[in-house]
């Protein structure tokens, strides 16, 4: 594997395995990787891609500069990881390079509708950040496929609405996530948990699942997000959200919506239910997509 550090070092090896009749697969990160990023690199090399990962820690989707500033950067470690996972480029800049005329003079990308509520409304400006820096990737790297992980719903939706909407040839393959055995999704925050504290953090996958599962028997809404909101509680966690919405555009499932569900005989409902809460100095996410199921009785 080869490591770069800028533009012109990056585009020479892109432009080597073009002329060798290779297709492009990138997978962008922040670094601190673990067996979920991995996930993405495998699925690239399944698909025969020539590999690229980038590891960036971006300023400009952070709103806390405290978060920013312990944001683990772990680049050797990550570099072998990488290399042992058989991806071939791995691209990782420096703050200059990416934003050579500073954050205050970067253009900026903002992608309506679906950035917002969720972790848009926790973390105001976050995705401004995230479609920014994917964009600036996207044009440097100039992929044909690019991989995320579902665990950031709201990021892979609003990284293909910006793909469509500004005609950008990239294929977004939003990849399954990746868990421990206790349902944990694997995330780079996790490592700000305490032993105690992950032994309860999987209490928000199972919150999620709970929701679900009081839908598909009372479609009621609200008292299927109180017994999500419960077994946070029980567990120590402080809910930050937990919300039903339509998969397919991250719109509010509405009561009425489920009432609707008991005279449709048709196609199931897909929906996501993503969560996300504090637990010590973590903020965890996650989400489950599932069918909801006309009644049949």
């Amino acid at each position: 594997m080869n490591v770069v550090h800028t533009l012109s070092e990056l585009r020479a090896y892109i432009k080597e395995a073009r002329q060798q009749g290779q297709s492009i697969g990138f997978v962008p990160t922040m670094g601190n990787l673990h067996a979920g990023h991995i996930s993405l690199i495998d699925q690239s090399r399944q698909q025969g891609c020539f590999t690229v990962a980038s590891i960036f820690v971006n300023p400009l989707q952070f709103n806390d500069p405290d978060d920013l500033a312990r944001y683990p950067r772990t680049l050797d470690a990550d570099a072998e990881k990488l290399q042992a996972a058989d991806c071939q480029l791995l691209f990782a800049p420096d703050v200059d390079e990416m934003y050579p005329e500073g954050q205050d003079n970067q253009s900026r990308v903002s992608v309506p509708g679906v950035s917002e509520g969720l972790c848009g409304g926790s973390r105001p400006g976050h995705f401004d950040g995230v479609a920014t820096v994917v964009t600036k990737l996207f044009n440097m790297v100039q992929p044909d496929m690019a991989f995320f992980g579902q665990k950031d719903y709201q990021q892979v939706a609003v990284i293909r609405k910006m793909v469509a909407d500004l005609n950008m040839p990239v294929d977004v393959v939003s990849v399954p996530t990746a868990r421990a055995a206790d349902g944990l999704a694997l995330s780079s925050r996790n490592g700000y948990l305490t032993s105690e504290e992950r032994a309860r953090a999987p209490a928000l996958n199972r919150a999620l699942r709970a929701i679900f599962s009081s839908l598909q028997t009372s479609r009621n809404l609200e008292l299927a997000l109180a017994q999500g909101d419960a077994i946070l509680a029980d567990a120590g966690l402080e809910t930050d959200y937990l919300e039903v919405r339509h998969a397919d555009n991250l719109q509010p499932v509405l009561q009425k919506t489920l009432e609707q569900r008991d005279q449709n005989t048709g196609k199931p409902l897909e929906i996501v239910i993503p969560g996300a809460a504090f637990l010590g100095k973590a903020r965890l996410i996650d989400n489950i997509v599932v069918d909801l199921n006309p009644h049949n009785d």
